[in-house]
């Protein structure tokens, strides 16, 4: 259970928002990574994955929950922050291409070291604004989503996340559900491709359904592409053919980063099989759920996924948290997690305990989970 419940003039201080600035300091250290050279061009991954990492371990667990009745208005310092990062991640990774195909004192180690920073916090910053950004019906906020996924060259994120995964979690027809005892390197490839097909396949299914064909305008598609293209030329007129290697250095970086955090967000957790095709509704149970402060400060409360998938049109400052008893906890934040899930072994050891608990608590009639394991239960319905 929560410790308390957060009024909403309390959740509207611009204090209790501003933890979730955070995120922003990131800016000024990649460019002081850019500047100095050197040793610094690794501050950028150390700082997002070990130091929120040791945070969250002094800092511990926040069990609070925000009054559900908080309006837009109460909300306005945390839209703030997901608002203005589009343009500062734009400013920053273009002006350091045009920098650091320039700066004498850069070495092309060190300037390829530097953009697998800059990816560290576009797919760990920048994916998970658009995440959020993507929920909601504000034409700017979802134009600004597609904005940052063009960015890193993973614009079918928008219609597979939407349109796919937040429908089909838990089934054999989402892809990014990561199956019991499937290491990363084996889920990585195998979710860059079905999440690309799957996209569009569902995007075309959803023209098909007002009689259009898939090469209709609106198939969303035809933007992602010309979106891509436009940051692609941006990044060889800026730096030329370094320009272009180190653009897609970031982006290669950024899209690792998002599906090492899809990994976790669901490995193991399936939705019980009613037959016929037929999938019980998506609970708290079906994501894990981790409560760590400093981390939720960082990913603007990603980590209260089991909230999320539950009630996905909530913004992400009144996401819930939830005990043990209502959904599976991870035992450690996402830095570390992600860091873990790199090393199948020791994920395995983490993680399959936990699975095999859950399946115990929530469904101890199921004896068999074969199907569940190699995701060959029947489809679910479109």
């Amino acid at each position: 259970m929560a410790n308390r419940i957060i009024a909403p003039q309390d959740l509207a201080r611009l204090s209790r928002a501003l933890p979730f600035w955070l995120s922003l300091l990131l800016i000024p250290l990649a460019w002081f990574c850019a500047t100095q050279g050197g040793w610094t061009i690794a501050l950028l991954p150390l700082v997002t994955w070990y130091l929120f990492s040791l945070l969250d371990a002094v800092l511990g667990l926040n069990l609070d929950n925000a009054d559900l009745e908080a309006t837009e208005a109460d909300l306005y310092w945390y839209r703030l922050v997901t608002l203005i990062w589009a343009p500062l991640q734009f400013l920053t990774v273009f002006g350091l291409i045009y920098y650091a195909t320039r700066a004498g004192h850069l070495g092309t180690a060190e300037r390829i070291i530097l953009f697998f920073g800059v990816g560290v916090i576009t797919g760990t910053i920048g994916i998970n604004y658009s995440h959020e950004l993507m929920h909601q019906r504000n034409k700017t906020e979802r134009f600004l989503a597609d904005f940052l996924l063009g960015m890193v060259m993973y614009s079918h994120f928008r219609s597979e996340h939407l349109l796919v995964h937040h429908r089909h979690v838990g089934t054999p027809r989402d892809t990014v559900t990561a199956r019991y005892n499937e290491g990363f390197h084996r889920f990585y490839p195998r979710v860059l491709l079905e999440s690309l097909t799957s996209a569009f396949h569902a995007e075309k299914n959803m023209l098909a359904r007002k009689r259009l064909p898939w090469t209709d305008p609106s198939n969303p598609f035809f933007k992602y592409c010309a979106m891509q293209s436009a940051f692609l030329l941006l990044a060889l007129l800026l730096g030329g053919w370094s320009g272009l290697g180190l653009f897609l250095v970031q982006a290669g970086v950024a899209i690792w980063q998002l599906e090492l955090v899809n990994y976790i967000e669901h490995y193991g957790l399936t939705r019980k099989h009613l037959g016929g095709g037929k999938y019980e509704h998506v609970q708290p149970r079906h994501s894990w759920n981790a409560s760590h402060k400093a981390s939720n400060w960082l990913l603007i409360n990603l980590q209260r996924h089991s909230d999320h998938h539950y009630k996905p049109d909530r913004r992400f400052p009144v996401l819930q948290t939830y005990g043990a008893s209502d959904a599976p906890q991870l035992p450690y934040g996402y830095p570390v997690m992600t860091m873990a899930a790199m090393v199948p072994p020791l994920w395995r050891r983490i993680m399959n305990p936990r699975v095999r608990k859950w399946r115990e608590m929530y469904y101890p009639e199921i004896t068999d989970w074969k199907a569940y394991n190699k995701a060959s239960n029947p489809l679910p319905r479109l």
